[in-house]
């Protein structure tokens, strides 16, 4: 889309689904950096790297040690690695362009999520942030295979045991809610939030809590994340509340200037009261009516806009609001429940993964203004007499004559300086960053495996319960003979003999498409009517010349006496 014939006045939130990815079961998504290519963490444990521009299969990575379900994927800042966490309680570095593990390592906990150190540099690029299932968070260092244990409470020193808590389990274990956390923007500091409410503010070089925040409520934190500028803190509560925090410390050194901030005498108010110099309470979000969970909320790439998606079964709503409060729009997809959301860096769109496995692209309807495209283009309700001018039809014409050349010839134009994009202009490593991978086609399979064990993709997609799969089924019977071989390559269910599934995007085919198909239907019947009629002429033909043959050679044996 030409973003000139763009009417600026629409909002810049997706409204429709574009299409669907789908591979497997696709459980968690992510971004790189630029938005270009898209990484989804598979129940197989395998990761499928999408080429976001051309909606294909650009890598997969597939660890033969690991088959349980991926929890989480995350890519390094420079898009050269993603770390993938899986439910066998082991973290893997990947080498995207080789397609190498570079390090692995399991944990005493399965991780729910991990996410590497958003530095780059080279001291920091295997350490990562784990946030297990029933214990505190963790920092791993990846290269030596060293854990530290974050504090999740003021009494808690680092130990990252559970605080006490009444609810047991049936086998007398104590209960213990996972913990969220996240890195700021460069790394230095470490933000959890613990189960009674209270986000805390960690040096993890130190290990030392360095600040406070209680929040209202003293609900559990089951989500916390940066926006793309570290400017705003948004956190997911058990109360059924999104809340967005003003991030008060500079964005670069706030470790330093966490240091700078007077502290009064008393520890705990001490530290609640550098809590209050760091984070500042700047918009709620709930929906008061239904009152629903939250799953997976997280800031536009400009921060404009906050998304979340409803935690109810059997639903896949997705609610918008802009960062003033103002709900400005509920995506309703399919009757299936959402597992993992992830806005797009740079353009309004939203990823959205179903419980099926689908991930489904919400983009923009755009409506185009040729008037911005062209300001002296004018659109007429109704037909106007136009009168046209004397000198309109000139080779030169005299307001043409009148008019001064503004521009200098002699300028000398610069064509090697590529223009920063405003929406990286922080990046550091944009030379060495990778934002493209080439196309890794699929083998072709055998032609006895092809017709013995695959089948048409798009008529497996009957027995799905997406509505856009029982669109697809319906088009899919008017399929010619010759598409149903091609899509046969991908079925969703049949496997070559190298393990691997072959599954695509799939697309709805357009009206135009369908309209050759039914007259391609019409066609035949009169293509076989008329190739009956060429057949039986001929037919006759041979049946005459067979007569006339016949009567030749009876006449031939008379006339030389032979019997028959």
């Amino acid at each position: 889309m030409n973003a000139p014939i763009i009417d600026p006045l629409q909002g810049d939130f997706p409204e429709v689904i574009e299409e669907y990815l789908e591979h497997g079961i696709m459980k968690c998504i992510s971004f790189n950096r630029r938005g270009t290519l898209l990484a989804a963490g598979c129940s197989d444990g395998s990761c499928v790297v999408w080429d976001f521009e051309t909606r294909g299969i650009a890598k997969e990575l597939r660890d033969k040690d690991c088959v349980a379900a991926i929890t989480s994927v995350c890519w390094s800042k420079n898009g050269h690695q993603i770390l993938v966490s899986a439910a066998d309680k082991s973290l893997c570095l990947w080498d995207v362009v080789k397609g190498e593990k570079i390090f692995r390592t399991t944990v005493h906990q399965t991780p729910l999520q991990a996410r590497l150190h958003p530095g780059g540099g080279s001291s920091e690029s295997t350490l990562c942030l784990v946030c297990p299932f029933s214990s505190a968070p963790m920092i791993v260092d990846l290269r030596n295979e060293t854990t530290t244990m974050l504090p999740i409470s003021l009494s808690d020193k680092g130990s990252g045991l559970a605080p006490p808590s009444r609810n047991k389990f049936s086998d007398g274990a104590a209960h213990f809610t996972p913990t969220a956390a996240c890195f700021n923007k460069y790394g230095d500091l470490v933000y959890v939030g613990n189960s009674v409410g209270e986000i805390l503010i960690i040096n993890h070089k130190d290990n030392r809590v360095r600040g406070v925040v209680p929040i209202s409520g003293n609900a559990v934190i089951k989500t916390i994340v940066f926006s793309r500028d570290g400017r705003y803190l948004l956190t997911n509560s058990s109360d059924r509340t999104i809340r967005i925090y003003d991030n008060l410390l500079p964005l670069k050194d706030s470790l330093k200037a966490l240091d700078e901030i007077h502290e009064p005498t008393n520890e705990v108010e001490t530290l609640k009261a550098v809590g209050l110099k760091c984070l500042s309470l700047f918009r709620e979000f709930q929906d008061s009516i239904t009152r629903v969970h939250w799953k997976a909320p997280c800031f536009s790439g400009d921060g404009e806009w906050v998304v979340g998606g409803s935690a109810s079964k059997g639903e896949h709503k997705i609610y918008i609001w802009d960062r003033a409060g103002h709900l400005v729009k509920i995506l309703e997809g399919p009757k299936e429940a959402l597992m993992d959301l992830a806005w797009h860096p740079v353009h309004p769109i939203v990823v959205s993964v179903s419980l099926a496995g689908l991930v489904y692209i919400w983009a923009k309807d755009y409506t185009e203004n040729w008037s911005a495209f062209a300001p002296d283009f004018k659109e007429l309700e109704e037909n106007e007499e136009y009168v046209e001018r004397e000198d309109e039809f000139d080779l030169m014409p005299e307001s043409e004559k009148v008019k001064e050349s503004e521009t200098n010839e002699d300028d000398e134009v610069d064509i090697i300086t590529v223009e920063k994009d405003s929406a990286f202009s922080d990046s550091d490593i944009s030379q060495d960053e990778l934002c493209f991978l080439p196309a890794d086609p699929c083998p072709d399979v055998p032609e006895q495996d092809k017709h013995a064990g695959s089948t048409s993709k798009l008529g497996d997609s009957k027995n799905s319960d997406s509505p856009l799969s029982e669109e697809t089924a319906v088009d899919g019977r008017a399929m010619n003979h010759d598409s149903n071989q091609i899509e046969g390559l991908e079925n969703s269910g049949a496997e070559d003999t190298a393990g691997v599934t072959h599954l695509k995007r799939r697309r709805k085919p357009s009206e135009k498409v369908l309209e050759l198909q039914q007259a391609q239907k019409v066609r035949k019947p009169l293509q076989k009517a008329k190739a009956a009629a060429s057949s039986g002429k001929s037919s006759k033909t041979k049946t005459k010349f067979g007569i006339e043959q016949e009567h030749d050679m009876n006449h031939f044996a008379d006339e030389n006496g032979i019997d028959d």
